[in-house]
């Protein structure tokens, strides 16, 4: 047996459970990979314990190395991850605010209301079964009676899940009052929209990654997992959104594709481009998380068939598998991928509008705008390790348009040992390690060489 390795990764995903040994490079002060094991998740089998056993007992078969003494970190997107609903006061403000907030730090937001809360929105909650409720609205020193309302409606109706308020900070201590006795924690951050056109999303984002860490049995046995690590276990989007940052901070604007068996997740990090920033109409944060619920190319495989409605591959939906095998099954595989990786895009991607006015016709843009993105990197098994990722990825690639896509020369990246969350769950512990890993990959896919270790 070969010597022991210095960091093990393990990820629990919807469908198939990761692990990777790392050695620590003190000439680079980089990481060497070692080691790599998979296995599908068991979360049907009643605990995921079974799944990451296999993968870590693959892990040591193929790499001959030991586990013992590594240091372990977890991230996990098993049995739905991290469940919100999001209550706010307008939507264009608060609301969306909060959202953004909730998706960049990993979570799936299963319901977003503005306003005053209603009985059926209530009603809709309870059956959600959120781990958490984000409640924002107002900017700092505004608006009170529909918050303290809002309050009261979600303290009355006693969910017994954390409650996060990051909303009007005058209001702190009666929301905190509203909540007593209730049977839920309440934590505070601070406001998401202090002010008029002002977005504070970072403090919140960590807050909610920590309360998931704190609160959340994410799925059966992974109260025994996380016996396995000294550290959080993060929800595997806000890792790779994480892993995106630390990216973009290092090589440039950046836009990551993440096609999974239920999701397809977008991360980007970008401020655009001084071409369109004049005409943005709402504020937009740098890094951005959407998560495409209904585009899966295994578990969701059917709602793609639905929102594409071509025949010829509806009648080969028998030939989707979690792991496909032959070329047959690889051939629709790279189907689904390609139609989730087009749809995510433009779904992510800001838009331009017309907008009539008294003075005449302008153009303004809503949303995400990705032609400044430098970067286009695929991660996932479907999108990695199935032929013609690049591909899909370079098709979408056109530069502004009615979508704000990336432009032509951006450069494709593609994570083919599925890596990049890995480099997210380890960043706030060895954020030079991962900075020196990215540069390393971006050095060889510019020379062709990319195969990242």
């Amino acid at each position: 047996m070969a010597r022991e390795i210095d960091i093990l990764t393990i990820e629990v995903g919807s469908t198939i459970t990761k692990a990777n040994a790392f050695l620590r490079d003190p000439a680079s002060g980089g990481l060497r990979h070692v080691g790599q094991g998979f296995a599908p998740t068991t979360v049907a089998l009643g605990d995921v314990g079974i799944g990451v056993r296999g993968a870590l007992a693959e892990l040591q078969h193929t790499s001959r190395r030991s586990k013992e003494g590594a240091e372990v970190f977890v991230n996990s997107s098993a049995a739905g991850g991290l469940r919100m609903t999001v209550h706010g006061l307008t939507y264009n403000m608060t609301a969306r605010a909060a959202r953004e907030a909730s998706l960049g730090a990993g979570a799936i937001v299963k319901l977003v209301t503005a306003g005053r809360l209603a009985p059926t929105d209530l009603d809709e909650i309870r059956r959600i079964q959120p781990n958490l409720i984000l409640l924002a609205g107002g900017v700092d020193f505004g608006a009170r009676d529909t918050v303290l309302d809002n309050a009261a409606d979600l303290a009355r109706a006693r969910f017994g899940v954390p409650v996060i308020y990051a909303g009007n900070a005058a209001l702190v201590g009666a929301v905190r009052d509203l909540f007593a006795g209730s049977g839920s924690e309440v934590l505070v951050a601070p406001n998401v929209f202090p002010d008029v056109d002002v977005l504070n999303v970072d403090p919140l984002r960590t807050l909610i990654q920590d309360a998931f860490a704190r609160h959340i049995i994410h799925a059966p046995g992974m109260d025994d997992l996380q016996r396995l690590t000294a550290r959080p276990v993060l929800p595997t989007p806000g890792a790779v959104l994480k892993a995106a940052e630390i990216f973009a901070d290092v090589l440039g604007d950046v836009v990551v594709f993440d096609v999974g068996g239920a999701t397809t997740d977008v991360h980007s990090v970008t401020d655009g481009s001084p071409e369109f920033a004049a005409r943005q109409t709402d504020p937009e944060p740098r890094a951005k998380r959407t998560v495409e619920g209904d585009l899966g190319v295994f578990v969701n495989a059917r709602h793609i068939f639905e929102l594409v409605a071509d025949a010829q591959w509806q009648a080969r939906a028998d030939e989707v598998r979690a792991m496909p095998a032959t070329e047959r099954e690889r051939e629709v595989t790279r189907w689904l991928c390609a139609r989730a990786v087009e749809a995510g895009a433009r779904r992510h991607a800001g838009t331009l509008h017309d907008l009539y006015t008294p003075t005449g016709r302008r153009q303004i843009v809503r949303g995400k705008d990705l032609t400044a993105v430098k970067w286009v990197i695929g991660t996932g098994g479907a999108l990695t390790r199935v032929e013609g990722g690049a591909e899909i990825l370079r098709s979408i690639c056109t530069g502004p348009g009615k979508h704000l896509l990336p432009k032509p020369e951006a450069q494709i990246l593609l994570d083919r040992t599925y890596l990049f969350s890995a480099m997210g769950t380890i960043a706030d512990a060895y954020p030079e390690a991962v900075r020196a890993v990215f540069t390393d990959w971006a050095r060889q896919a510019q020379t062709g060489s990319f195969c990242p270790s």
